[in-house]
């Protein structure tokens, strides 16, 4: 397969579209990013490179409601396994490394959970804890915005949704020079890798996210703050917990309390990076991070 991205159109069992970005190497083992919210399937030029140096076939897709893929309403966190699931066969991909960022973080800890025949490592980036997390102060150290978004969530669709047409409104034409000036408010250390490249991919994700309106958005939202559809004490693969101590979107907090609450998980906890930095600035670091972890693990690659 060629370094360049290429997107597929598979159907799930049950009629459903999903919008699919695949690059690198077809014999290599598979990589699967699950993309922050809103986010659609949108790669970026650094992913590509990163992975296919390291032999690694990369594999991202827009969950459902965002961009080209069908909505699914009421779906649940741990949903995603069967969509996953639906991908992988249609690829001919038997196993696979498994990594989210932010709103992904659930997802790929969802596929750890769900696939454990499949999965080989994971690695939660910036991911937030379930709602309600014993001992967890939850929203202590949060974004006003964020703050504004789950309270939203946590009272439902009909107080959720207006909030996010509101900002969405202005993401259908984001530019660059605008992801920018928004990242101001998460902090120099995000604010500083929100340039060139890097803003041109998160206007362009974000775009696609909202081009078909906020059901995508909406709808990881309500899973969040509610039951995830899995248990974390059921995990038994490798698993590491990236979280950025000037991290104002995820606090810090919640990337200790889950790896504190996934059995066996390494803890990745660096009080210097952002939200958005582990993606950016330590992106090579998860990846030799998850083939190290592939190595211990039990579950063999294998590409059928």
């Amino acid at each position: 397969m060629s370094p360049e991205p290429r997107r597929h159109n598979i159907t799930t069992p049950d009629g459903r579209t999903l919008e699919v970005v695949s690059a690198g190497p077809g014999e290599g083992r598979c990589f699967l990013f699950h993309n922050g919210s809103p986010a659609a399937a949108t790669v970026s030029q650094r992913m590509i490179e990163q992975t296919t140096k390291r032999g690694l076939r990369f594999v991202t897709f827009s969950r459902p409601g965002y961009a080209r893929s069908t909505p699914n309403p009421g779906r649940s966190v741990g949903d995603v396994a069967g969509d996953v699931t639906a991908i992988l066969d249609a690829l001919g991909v038997e196993s696979f490394l498994c990594a989210g960022e932010s709103g992904g973080g659930p997802h790929a800890l969802a596929c750890a959970a769900l696939l454990p025949d499949r999965v080989i490592a994971t690695a939660s980036l910036a991911g937030p804890a379930p709602w309600p997390a014993d001992g967890l102060d939850w929203f202590a150290g949060m974004s006003p915005q964020n703050i504004e978004e789950y309270a939203a969530s946590m009272r439902g669709a009909v107080t959720l949704t207006p909030v996010l047409e509101r900002v969405a409104a202005h993401l259908r034409d984001v530019t660059p020079e605008a992801v920018a000036a928004v990242g101001a408010l998460m902090g120099d250390v995000d604010n500083s890798v929100l340039t060139a490249e890097y803003a041109e991919f998160m206007a362009t994700s974000l775009r696609r996210a909202v081009s078909n309106g906020v059901a995508g958005w909406r709808d990881d939202d309500l899973a969040f703050v509610k039951p995830w559809g899995f248990d974390l004490d059921a995990i038994h693969t490798p698993v590491a917990v990236w979280q950025g101590g000037e991290d104002r979107v995820v606090p810090m907090a919640h990337g200790a309390w889950l790896a504190g609450h996934v059995p066996g998980a390494l803890a990745k906890l660096l009080p210097t990076e952002g939200h958005l930095t582990l993606a950016t600035n330590k992106l090579g670091d998860v990846l030799d991070s998850l083939l190290s972890m592939a190595g211990t693990s039990q579950q063999a690659p294998r590409v059928s």
